[in-house]
């Protein structure tokens, strides 16, 4: 299981929980397993985020791997100029 930090504003989501535990090893399989346990958020994930692997950011690398122990952010993505 690995522990995914939410940003405040999905809580409403996921019943409250800014902490969601899913099964994966992989950045891919994180989002997919965070879509199955709560589907409301599945348009914010398609919309697009990046997501913080033990303080990197991963904006596109859904094969990256994870670890039970990894400390995992989800992040809006800024747009604009």
């Amino acid at each position: 299981m690995v522990e995914v930090n939410l940003w405040s504003g999905l809580r409403r989501f996921t019943d409250g929980e800014l902490v969601v535990h899913v099964e994966a090893d992989t950045v891919g399989k994180m989002l997919d397993a965070l879509i199955a346990a709560h589907p409301d958020l599945a348009p914010v994930i398609e919309a697009g985020l990046s997501v913080a692997v033990d303080g990197e950011v991963i904006t596109d690398a859904h094969h990256t791997p994870i670890r039970p122990d990894s400390e995992i952010f989800l992040l809006q993505q800024l747009k604009g100029g």
